[in-house]
């Protein structure tokens, strides 16, 4: 088996799967993982199949969402010489090349029905037919599976088979998203920026300026660690000057830099007109205007951010607690009132 990487995080929920995982992984019964993308699904099937005594045996892995059915049937139970226009020769299954080991099953919730019925029948007898033959071919298997769609309610409309997700689930690793687990973003930040400093051949990562620590916390992290990984490494490598504290975190590459108009080679682009000042009549009630003012960018934040509160805060250059505490000041902080601007709540 190829190395694991060794988890890396000390958040209370991050080490409590953890320990589900080492708890589980001596066993035999099938397992499933439940995750969002870029939570590293994989790799917590690599440590299952790492600490059990399986260790040294092969680890088979397959995404079912990349291929169709056809391809995915003949994948995963192989083929005889002739079961299908191009099939020339005899294909062994990837479940064949697994015996003795781990199959890991990423996107299970994609098979098709029959294939879901062929992976019951391996789970519950350790056997199963290639495509266009009829010897049993029996095989010693562990299977796990894993997803981000939610398998029970697909059961209720059967779109998943029942049957198959009772057997599968004889426990479930449900692995928790960064932002479950704050305290480990500036652990894994370090990690990614020192390995990205080596790979540039720099002799050292001199570390995040306060500045970069608050923005990497505030960002809500929708693609999790794999997403926090890119965006350390990108900013690494576009550090102007390595021997400094890192202070730019570059969290959207599709942001193009404001060039200036091409108008020869030494063009400035032309300077906006100013706009027009608003005439503002006296006497006025200054903390009045403040609060509206406040209040005004505060839901203007909310809407730019589709209220995600935490990018919201990101755009305002506060931390998310205090940007939690204007919400209450200026009474946004229930659903109730952010539905009222247009959210969800």
């Amino acid at each position: 088996m190829d190395e694991v990487p060794t988890p890396i995080g000390r958040a209370p929920a991050f080490l409590g799967m953890l320990d589900q995982v080492s708890r589980l992984a001596p066993l035999r019964r099938p397992v499933l993982v439940i995750g969002e993308r870029g939570t590293g699904k994989e790799l917590v099937a690599a440590r299952l199949a790492l600490l059990s005594e399986r260790w040294d045996r092969p680890l088979v892995k397959l995404n079912c969402a990349a291929l169709p059915e056809a391809l995915l049937d003949s994948e995963l139970f192989g083929h005889e010489a002739g079961a299908f226009t191009g099939a020339q020769k005899r294909r062994l299954s990837r479940f064949e090349r697994a015996d003795g080991g781990t199959m890991f099953l990423d996107e299970i919730g994609t098979a098709s029905q029959a294939v879901q019925e062929k992976l019951l029948r391996v789970i519950e007898y350790g056997s199963f037919e290639r495509v266009g033959g009829s010897e049993t071919i029996r095989v010693d298997v562990r299977l796990i599976g894993a997803t981000n769609a939610d398998l029970p309610a697909m059961a209720r409309e059967g779109r998943f088979r029942a049957d198959l997700l009772d057997r599968l689930a004889f426990d479930v690793v449900n692995i928790p998203p960064l932002r479950a687990r704050p305290e480990d973003i500036s652990l894994l930040a370090e990690h990614f920026a020192t390995r990205m400093s080596a790979e540039l051949g720099r002799k050292m990562f001199a570390g995040f300026t306060e500045r970069a620590l608050v923005r990497l916390q505030a960002y809500d992290w929708p693609g999790n660690v794999r997403e926090l990984r890119n965006v350390v490494e990108r900013s690494v490598y576009r550090m102007d000057r390595p021997e400094k504290a890192l202070d730019e975190i570059v969290l959207d590459p599709f942001v193009a830099p404001d060039w200036p108009s091409v108008q020869g080679s030494h063009a400035v682009a032309p300077r906006a007109a100013p706009a027009a000042r608003e005439v503002l009549s006296f006497p006025r009630d200054f903390e009045a205007d403040v609060r509206t003012h406040e209040r005004s960018l505060l839901e203007a934040a909310l809407r730019e951010a589709q209220f995600s509160q935490r990018r919201a805060a990101e755009l305002l250059g506060l931390t998310y607690y205090q940007f939690r505490h204007h919400l209450r000041l200026h009474g946004l902080a229930d659903k109730e009132a952010r539905k009222a601007l247009g959210g969800k709540g």
